[in-house]
Parts: C-alpha cells; structure tokens; sequence
C-alpha cells in the first residue's frame, strides 16, 4: 500500500487525484496540503508540508511553485520521493529540482497525460523526418484560470522538437510587434486562454503545399490525475534520480 501526502488537496487537480485513489486498492492519502486546510476529503489536511506528522512514502504535488523549497526540503529531510506536477517553474527551480534529485527520488513532468507523452514521441518523430524543410508551430489552449503561459506541456513539446532539428532553435512567443517575415529557426508558441477547456495542444508541421498536424485534446482533468497517481506508486521506493513519463511508460 503507498502511503501518499498531496500538496493542492483542496483545489480541482486534489479533488480529481482523492477521487482516483478512493477507487484504488493499492495506495491512500495520509494527509493533505493546502492553504485552505478544510477537511474536505476525509484525511487532515495541514498549511505547511513541514507541519506533516503522518508517515508517508511519496509526495504527490499539484500545487504552485511558490511551494518547490519547502516540499523538497521536507522530501529530503525525511527520504520521501517525489511527483512534481505543478508548471510554471523557473530556470532556476528547475535546476534545483535537478540538484535535489541527486539525494532522493523525484518524478518531474510538465504533463501527466499518457496521450501528450506520445504526442511528444510522435511530434520528436516528425522532426526527424520533416524539421528540415517545415516549419513549426505549437498552439496550447486551457482554461481561463490558468496562471502561466506558455503551458509547460507546450515547452516540453518544443524542447523535444529542438532536440531533433538538424539546426540550432529559437522559440517565438509573439509576433505582433516586429514586422519581419519568419525565420527559419523558429519555432513558434502560442497560448490561447477561455472558458473551461482542460487542455488542448496541436502541433503543426508547415511544409510547401502540404501541412501535418498532430493533436491531442484533453476531456477532463482525471487524465493528469491518473497519470500522477500511477507516477506514485511507481516512484515509491526508488533510488535517488529524476524521473519523468518516460520511465514509468518502459515499466508499463
């Protein structure tokens, strides 16, 4: 049985990830994390991370980057693994996520969704084959709530993109404010904000007379929850390191 703490308990992703381990046998939530510390969800719930008495073996968070220094000092102190969900990190965060993986294990993917995992092998594999001669282009639309942008998902797709580019990229992130045409080393980002919608990204391959698109569309936030949740059990007892998707698809 994994033993999980949830940091963001009470906001829509903790509602979705109590849900799908209430409907699992192989893990529970001791204890929960939240600037409001309602008891909502049956466990106790606490303001801090450092304020945690209950006895754990992985920490999932889903809650904001502001929380990153305490919930890997608490990971540290007390040996438990980590699933870092939460987007919007720094370059700097990032690079502490890094370091911190050398003494504890840590899962950190900007996306949970087993479909964007693949649309990013799919959308790596297109560049293999296309990025010579097409350009690129990343759309991402979510809900009107979102903080950041572009989304994390959206950087992980063109990251991976750049990676496979037989030249050196650069990302665009607005063009409306210098008149010149396209260059061929951008990679273009977009981030479109309303309404409800869970999360959407398409990623587009614009050749001469001919263009390939590549889509996912996210339904509910259940996906993300699902994809954290397996990310758990998966991480508990794993030796120190960062993890992502990738690892957990070769152990599927």
């Amino acid at each position: 049985m994994t033993k999980i703490i949830l940091c963001g308990c009470n906001g829509k992703m903790g509602a979705a990830i109590t849900g799908i381990v209430n409907d699992r046998s192989d893990c529970e939530i001791v204890a929960g994390v939240d600037v409001n510390t309602a008891n909502i969800h049956g466990y106790q719930v606490y303001a801090s991370i450092a304020d945690v008495t209950e006895k754990a073996d992985v920490i999932i968070d889903f809650s904001h980057p502001s929380t990153l220094d305490s919930i890997l000092a608490y990971a540290v102190e007390k040996q438990v693994p980590a699933i870092l969900c939460t987007t919007g990190y720094s370059e700097a965060q990032n690079k502490q996520i890094e370091e911190t993986a050398q003494k504890i294990a840590l899962f950190h993917s900007g996306n949970m969704s087993l479909g964007i995992n693949l649309l990013i092998a799919l959308s790596r594999k297109a560049a293999q084959i296309l990025g010579g001669s097409f350009d690129v282009e990343i759309v991402e639309k979510h809900h009107n709530q979102k903080l950041d942008a572009p989304s994390g998902t959206a950087l992980m797709i063109a990251k991976a993109i750049s990676e496979e580019l037989p030249y050196e990229s650069r990302y665009e992130y607005d063009r409306h404010s210098v008149r010149r045409k396209r260059e061929r080393s951008e990679i273009g980002i977009h981030s479109v904000r309303g309404g409800s919608i869970v999360g959407e990204h398409e990623v587009i391959f614009a050749g001469h007379d001919e263009v390939v698109t590549i889509a996912h569309s996210a339904q509910s936030k259940g996906v993300f929850a699902a994809g954290a949740v397996n990310a758990a059990v998966y991480l508990s007892g794993k030796p120190a390191g960062l993890y992502d998707m990738n690892d957990l698809i070769a152990e599927s």
